[in-house]
């Protein structure tokens, strides 16, 4: 039984009673010390075993974590754990576990609702709208479209198999290739008991060194890599080269995965028709940004993983690995610092 565990906000959100006693039920005995994003405690740190720790920044990570000197393990509420993994964290080996899964769902509706949005041409038909102006136009079946999927986890699994539901032709780049997959998506569309699985079929799959053949494929490309040293600005002017004329680039993931400048000049000169963005290098994005000036460009405030479940999913979670970690049972999403996900 972890002697103390520390917690910080996450998802943006306050911590409700009923998740502080389920966390409590999970470990109970321990004391909760509420830490704020800045690492200002409630509390006495020296004792705490274990931290859930919400967006905060690398710096003030490693000033919490030296506060803490029983600390070994960590959950991450978010996916991505490149402000997790720093020198100091490694050093320590602290067991690093992440929230991958809970965000699948609503990002994968996500992307399908902007991918219908643009084969259905809503941009322009609400253009229309408010120029009172009677135009019908002609649409894109979403069984003649091609997915490529870079980076089948879970929210890429997720994303296939709401495209595959749709009739989508479905392409996917991924280290370990398998032929023909078709499996139940648990850590995505299926994290809720309520939730039914549904099948992930991927008409193609390809090594990260055949990534070109599935841009040049594609009509829409969807992000869902996690950021490496590998995978930052992957996207560059190089590769967007590489992507089929007047295709769509939607970034769920991580937006150093993308050089920007280089996306700047896809999206004004080609080859790119235009690209949904809710990640950015830099968040809030910049008023001055010029992807905000696009007529081509849909950017979201880094909201697509946002739904009213995500909250409760994250702390059953959370929970679910606090009862692991007190009987020695493996915890769930341990993340791998070799591999940075």
């Amino acid at each position: 039984m972890p002697a103390a565990i520390a917690l910080t906000p996450i998802l943006s959100a306050r911590y409700r009673a009923e998740h502080l006693e389920r966390i409590r039920a999970s470990a109970p005995g321990a004391r909760l010390i509420n830490v704020s994003l800045e690492g200002l405690a409630d509390g006495d740190l020296s004792d705490v075993e274990v931290l859930l720790r919400g967006p905060l920044p690398a710096a003030i990570f490693d000033r919490l974590m030296a506060r803490c000197p029983e600390l070994t393990w960590v959950h991450s509420a978010t996916a991505g754990v490149e402000r997790v993994l720093t020198p100091a964290a490694l050093e320590r080996q602290l067991v690093i576990t992440n929230a991958r899964g809970v965000f699948s769902r609503p990002i994968a509706e996500y992307v399908l609702m902007m991918v219908l949005a643009i084969s259905r041409r809503l941009p322009q038909l609400l253009e229309l709208q408010g120029e009172r102006t009677w135009q019908p136009l002609e649409s894109v079946e979403m069984r003649d479209l091609t997915i490529g999927v870079v980076g089948l986890g879970s929210i890429g699994r997720a994303v296939a198999a709401l495209a595959g539901g749709f009739g989508c032709r479905v392409l996917a780049v991924r280290r370990q290739v398998t032929a023909g997959v078709t499996t139940g998506v648990a850590p995505g569309l299926g994290d809720d008991e309520d939730a039914p699985e549904l099948p992930v079929r991927v008409d193609a799959m390809v090594p990260p060194e055949r990534i070109h053949e599935v841009l040049a494929e594609s009509d829409f490309v969807v992000l869902g890599l996690p950021l490496t040293p590998e995978t930052e600005d992957l996207f560059d002017e190089p590769m967007l080269a590489h992507m089929k004329p007047g295709s769509w680039l939607i970034n769920v993931a991580r937006g150093r995965l993308v050089d920007e400048r280089a996306l700047l000049r896809a999206l004004r000169d080609g080859p790119l028709g235009g690209a949904v963005l809710d990640t950015f290098r830099d968040e809030p994005l910049p008023p001055e940004s010029p992807l905000y000036m696009l007529p081509n460009v849909i950017l979201t405030p880094h909201t697509s993983w946002s739904s009213g479940r995500v909250l409760d999913r994250s702390i059953e979670l959370f929970c679910d690995n606090l009862r692991r970690y007190q009987v020695g049972e493996p915890l769930r999403n341990v993340v791998d610092p070799g591999l940075g996900y």
